[in-house]
C-alpha cells in the first residue's frame, strides 16, 4: 500500500529537482534541455551535467508518494531533456499520475516489475535496461525511438490499450534476448514499425487484441536460432511483417506520438523492408484476419527456418522475397486464402507443406500450373500424395477441372518413380496408352489406330470358314474390331480358320484390346473415386 501524499518538499532537493517537483504539481513539462540539437540528443556521448540531472529516488517519490496538485490542476510527471541518475525502482508500486518522459537519459536500469500504471510514455529515451515483468497498465505503454542497451523484459505484462515500440533500437541482454515478452497481453494494437532489435524477440503465448504491426522492422539474431520466436501467438486481426513506405510524416513536437508511420508501399515508392536475420517461429498461432509478408526479407542459415506449423488464419499472404538458405515450413497450417507469388517460395529441400490446408488460391502475378507443380515437388522430396490431392481439390472447386486432372496426372507419374520394376512398367503402359485415364480421348485414338491397322492387315486375307455351311460374310474391318473388343461379340471371331503368322497377328490384337480395356477401366475407376 502506498503512503499518503504530502505537501512537504524534501529539504535536499537540487535546483533541477525543485523545478521537477513544482512542474509535477501543476502538470506542466519540466524541460531541462539545452536547446541545442547536438547537446540534447540522449543517445550521443555528450555529458549532461548536474544542472539537468535529477535523482531516481526523487522521481520514485514523486510517482509513488508525490504531493497533491495545485488546485485546479492535475498532477503528472512530464520531463524533457532530463538525466535520471541512479536506478529507478518502482517494482510492485502503484503509479496513478500520468507519466511522459521525452528525450531523457537514464544512468541505470528501470525497474517496473509488477508495477501498476495508468499510462506510461517514454519517448526517444536512452535506457540501459527496462525490467517490467508482470507490469500492468490501464492505458498505453509507449517506447518509440528509445534505445535500450541491455534488453526489455515484459514477461506476462498486461497493457490496457496500446503498446508502441516503433523506431526503437533494442540490444540483447545477457541471455541473448532483445525483447522477452512471453505471455504478454495487449488489449489493442502492438505497433513496432521500423523497430530494430539485436537479439531474440520472444513473444511465446502473447495475445494482441487488434493488430500487430512490424512494418519495416529489422529483427537480427544471426547467432541464435530465432530472431522472432512467437509460438502460440494470438492476434485478433492482422499480423503485418511487411515493408513500409518511407514518405511518411516524421514525429513532431506533440506529446503523443503518432500510431502509424506509413502504409504498405506501392510499386515505385521508397520503402524499408521488413528484414529478419535469423529464424522466425509462429507455430500454432491464431490470426483473425491475415498474416502479411509483403516485401519481407529473410536471411537464414541452413539450420534456421521460417516455421509456420499449424497456424490458422483466413488469409495468408506469403509475398516476400525467396530466402536463399534455410527452410519454410507450413506443415499442418490451415488457411482459407493463400496469396503468394511464384518467386516467394524456396526450391527443393527448402519447403515443407505436409498437411497444409488451403481452400482458395489467389496468386499475385503470373503463376502457371507448371510452376505450381514445381512448388509441390519442391515441398515433397519424398513422394507424398496429399499435397497433390489438396491442390487438385482446390483447382476443381474453383472450376479448373483440366488443371486438376493435370495435377493428379503429375501425382501418378511421381508415384510411379517409387514403384518396383513390374508396377513401374505397368504405370508406363497406362501413361502411354490412356494417360492414367485422365485423357480419355487417348483411348479412342489408340482404338482407331489399332482398328485401322488390323483392318488393313486382314484386308489381304480371305480365310476359309470353320463351318462351310454356317458362317457370316467375311469382313476384315469387323473381324479386327471383334478381336479388339474383349467383351462385345460381333459374330466374326471364332468363325474363320487362320494359320501361321495370321494367328499371331490376331492374337496380338486380342492382347492389345485387353490391355487397352484394362487401362481404360483403371483410369475410369480412378476418376470415379475422385468424383
Amino acid at each position: 500500500m502506498t503512503e499518503a501524499r504530502t505537501d512537504e518538499e524534501p529539504a535536499d532537493l537540487t535546483s533541477a529537482e525543485r523545478r521537477m517537483w513544482d512542474a509535477y504539481r501543476t502538470g506542466s513539462i519540466c524541460d531541462l534541455s539545452a536547446r541545442a540539437a547536438d547537446r540534447d540528443d540522449p543517445h550521443a556521448e555528450h555529458v549532461w551535467g548536474p544542472e539537468r540531472s535529477v535523482r531516481a529516488r526523487v522521481v520514485a517519490r514523486l510517482l509513488l508518494h508525490g504531493p497533491p496538485p495545485v488546485p485546479g490542476r492535475v498532477a503528472s510527471l512530464k520531463l524533457r531533456g532530463v538525466r535520471i541518475s541512479g536506478r529507478l525502482e518502482l517494482s510492485g508500486g502503484t503509479v496513478t499520475p500520468y507519466v511522459e518522459l521525452q528525450s531523457c537519459r537514464f544512468d541505470s536500469e528501470i525497474q517496473l516489475s509488477e508495477a501498476r500504471f495508468g499510462t506510461l510514455r517514454l519517448v526517444n529515451c536512452a535506457i540501459p535496461r527496462l525490467e517490467a515483468a508482470r507490469l500492468h497498465t490501464e492505458g498505453d505503454l509507449h517506447l518509440p525511438r528509445c534505445r535500450v542497451a541491455r534488453g526489455i523484459r515484459l514477461t506476462d505484462a498486461q497493457i490496457g490499450t496500446d503498446l508502441l515500440i516503433s523506431q526503437a533500437v533494442v540490444q540483447r541482454d545477457n541471455k541473448g534476448r532483445a525483447i522477452a515478452a512471453d505471455g504478454l497481453s495487449v488489449a489493442q494494437d502492438l505497433q513496432g514499425e521500423l523497430l530494430e532489435t539485436h537479439g531474440e524477440v520472444s513473444l511465446r503465448g502473447a495475445k494482441v487484441g487488434v493488430s500487430m504491426n512490424l512494418r519495416g522492422a529489422h529483427l537480427r539474431n544471426p547467432s541464435g536460432r530465432f530472431a522472432l520466436n512467437a509460438p502460440q501467438l494470438t492476434v485478433e486481426r492482422t499480423l503485418y511483417l511487411t515493408s513500409i513506405a518511407l514518405d511518411y510524416a516524421a514525429y513532431g513536437g506533440t506529446s503523443t506520438p503518432p500510431y502509424g508511420l506509413g502504409p504498405t508501399p506501392v510499386r515505385g515508392r521508397r520503402a524499408r523492408y521488413f528484414e529478419c536475420v535469423g529464424g522466425l517461429r509462429l507455430d500454432d498461432g491464431r490470426f483473425g484476419d491475415a498474416i502479411d509478408f509483403y516485401g519481407a526479407r529473410f536471411t537464414l542459415t541452413d539450420e534456421q527456418e521460417i516455421s509456420l506449423r499449424r497456424i490458422q488464419t483466413p488469409e495468408f499472404r506469403f509475398v516476400g522475397e525467396r530466402p536463399e538458405y534455410g527452410r519454410v515450413v507450413v506443415s499442418g497450417a490451415k488457411v482459407v486464402k493463400l496469396v503468394d507469388t511464384s518467386t516467394s517460395w524456396p526450391g527443393p529441400g527448402g519447403l515443407s507443406i505436409e498437411g497444409f490446408v488451403y481452400e482458395n488460391l489467389a496468386p499475385r502475378g503470373h503463376f502457371p500450373l507448371s510452376r505450381r507443380l514445381e512448388w509441390v515437388a519442391a515441398a515433397t522430396p519424398e513422394y507424398s500424395p496429399e499435397p497433390y490431392e489438396r491442390l487438385a481439390a482446390v483447382l476443381r472447386a474453383s472450376g479448373e477441372d483440366q488443371d486438376a486432372r493435370e495435377v493428379l496426372l503429375a501425382k501418378q507419374r511421381r508415384r510411379r518413380a517409387t514403384l518396383p520394376a513390374a508396377p513401374k512398367a505397368w504405370g508406363y503402359l497406362q501413361d502411354w496408352t490412356v494417360v492414367y485415364g485422365y485423357r480419355p480421348g487417348r483411348a479412342a485414338l489408340w482404338m482407331a489406330v489399332l482398328w485401322a491397322a488390323g483392318a488393313l492387315m486382314f484386308s489381304q486375307l480371305e480365310p476359309p470358314a470353320i463351318k462351310e455351311d454356317e458362317h457370316p460374310q467375311w469382313s476384315a474391318a469387323l473381324y479386327a474390331l471383334d478381336l479388339l473388343l474383349p467383351v462385345i461379340d460381333l459374330g466374326q471371331q471364332g468363325q474363320w480358320k487362320l494359320e501361321g503368322g495370321w494367328q499371331w497377328g490376331a492374337a496380338g490384337l486380342v492382347v492389345m484390346g485387353w490391355i487397352l480395356a484394362t487401362t481404360v477401366a483403371a483410369g475410369a475407376s480412378r476418376l470415379l473415386r475422385r468424383g
